[in-house]
This record gives C-alpha cells, structure tokens and sequence, in this order.
C-alpha cells in the first residue's frame, strides 16, 4: 500500500522507518558547522606546513607518497617524524573536505551553489598534494614554497565562501547592502591584503628559514623585499582606515562592518607590530610561525568583510542604493 504522507512535515506522525530516505538528510544549521570544521582544519595545516619549514624538516622526508626509497613512513629522526606528522595531517584535512562535499549531498534542502563550493575544496586539496611532491622534487625552491602558501590562501577563501553561503537563508536573492564608495574601498582592501601576503612570501623566499640547509633561496636583498612589504602593509591598513572613516558617515555602514572591521583593524595591528619585532630581532623561528598563523586569521577576516557587504535582508527604504552582488 502506497502512503498519501508526502512528507514527514505532512505527517508528524509518520516513522523514520517508512521516510528512510529523510533521517539521512543534514539540517542547514548541521551543514554549516561541517564547513566551519573544514576552514578550521584548512587553517591549522598552513601553520603546521610552516612548522615544516621553520624546524628545518622540509626534506626530513625526500620523496612522495613515500618518506624515502625505503619507507613509506619514517620517525627515525626528529626532522623526518616532523614532515611525516605534517603529511598525515593531511588526511585529515582530506577527511573534513569529503565531509563537506557529502554533507551538501545530504543537506536539506540541497543547493547547487553549496555542492560546487564543496567540490572545489577537494580540487583544490589535490592540487595542493600535487604541489607539495613537486616541492620536495625541487628541494623547496621559494617559488614552490610559495606557490604552495597561496594555493593555501585560495583554498581558504573557497572555504570561507561555502561558509558563509551555507549560513544564507536558503532561496533568498544576494545583494550588496553598501553604497559603491564603501563597496569599492572593501574590495581595495581585500587586493591590498591579498598583494601583502604575496610580498610577504618573497621576503620568506628571502629569508634565512629554506626548510633545510641545501634549499635554494631568492636571489634578493632581504631588506628590500622587507621594505615593500612594510610600503604594502601600511597601504593596507591605510585603505583599512579610509573604510572607518566612510563608516563613521553612515549609520547603516557602522551597523553592518563594525564588527568586521574591528576584528580586521586588531589582526592588522598585530601583524604589523609582530612583523617589525621578528625583523629587527634576526627573524627567530617562533615569531615567523606567529606570523603565519596571523595572515592567516588576517585572510579570513578579510574574507568575512567581504561578505558582511552582503545581504539576503528584503531593501529598506532607509539604505543606500544597492549594487550589484557580482562586483
């Protein structure tokens, strides 16, 4: 006999035993916290990558998939058990990754956009194992370190995205709730945050810490690199506050970024302040790993204020003229 339930919604009384197919589905609310998960995992690996490097242990293994020509997982030595460590933590990045990609399968209800944001975290996973064997070919020349550091950040922002997307009503139009002048300085100061962690990656590729003592380093003068990046960082924060002062003009702006901003405005200070004591006491090992750590957590405040432009709220008649979300 065929049921005339529908839905469960329709028929509270139905069991999960006759709706199988619907105690597999994920709440939205589940969902999100998957992709939170997977930022979070995405994070942690770039600090640990960098630990790699920082302790020396960039070719504590020299092969891939393998540790050497004669284990695939070696711990005899400290530099090796690092990257090994390192390595396996990828898995687990891979796992979260997955995760998202089946949870948006599973989500109720399902959403394109979610499915296709998860996906590009799995390609972008695989490029990034792709890329670590061909840095341990070329034993970390600083143009694969640091391609490997930005596909980091791409993937990061891939993350970001399908977090706050996945925290969107489901159904609602998108659109941008600043007027064109604060919308232009945000996207200004997402390239300019953007073009300091590229500079910051050529002062790296400069810098005393290759990962290993045979390692090839840029060909630069480490305090020239240093200053662009220093010119790079202040245009940054100087963008930064240009916003606050547009905010300070508009209630409807101050209401929808303070907080963003803030949290940006904190990491920014502190990144900068961190920048100019590892430099000037000889760039110690400790203070590089916090930094990293900070550009990371910058990127991704960076990110969130791009979204916090973003609205899925009906237009009041109270806000500026929106433009369009695709900007």
């Amino acid at each position: 006999m065929v049921s005339q339930c529908p839905s469960m919604e329709e028929c509270p009384s139905a069991t999960p035993e006759i709706y199988p197919e619907l105690t597999m589905r994920l709440s939205p609310v589940r969902y999100r916290q998957i992709t939170l998960w997977a930022l979070v995992a995405l994070s942690v690996i770039v600090v640990t990558g960098a630990a790699v490097r920082l302790t020396g242990s960039g070719l504590g293994c020299v092969d891939w998939p393998n540790c050497n020509n004669e284990r695939l997982i070696d711990v005899s030595t400290t530099h090796a058990a690092i990257e090994q460590i390192n390595r396996l933590f990828t898995g687990v990045v891979a796992a979260a990754v997955i995760a998202a990609v089946l949870g948006s399968l599973f989500r109720s209800p399902r959403r394109r956009d979610l499915t296709l944001l998860s996906v590009g975290l799995v390609l972008g996973v695989i490029g990034q194992v792709i890329l670590g064997a061909v840095t341990v070919w070329v034993k970390l020349h600083p143009i694969a370190v640091q391609g490997h550091f930005l596909l980091s950040m791409v993937l990061i922002a891939n993350a970001v995205v399908l977090l706050r997307r996945a925290g969107e009503p489901d159904g609602q139009p998108r659109r941008v709730a600043v007027d064109s002048s604060a919308n232009s300085v945000i996207w200004l100061l997402t390239g300019l945050t953007s073009l300091a962690l590229i500079t910051g990656t050529v002062v790296t590729g400069t810098g005393p810490h290759a990962g290993d003592e045979v390692s090839p380093r840029f060909d630069f003068a480490i305090h020239e690199v240093a200053r662009i990046h220093g010119i790079s960082v202040i245009a940054t924060i100087a963008t930064a506050l240009w916003l606050v002062v547009l905010m300070r003009r508009s209630p409807v702006l101050m209401a929808r970024l303070r907080h963003g901003i803030s949290a940006w405005m904190l990491l920014a200070v502190l990144q900068a302040v961190l920048g100019y004591v590892q430099y000037l006491s000889g760039v110690p090992a400790l203070l590089v790993g916090m930094h990293v750590l900070g550009a990371t957590l910058l990127f991704i405040a960076t990110l969130h204020l791009l979204f916090d432009r973003i609205t899925t709220e009906a237009l009041q008649q109270a806000e500026p003229e929106p433009v369009s979300a695709s900007r």
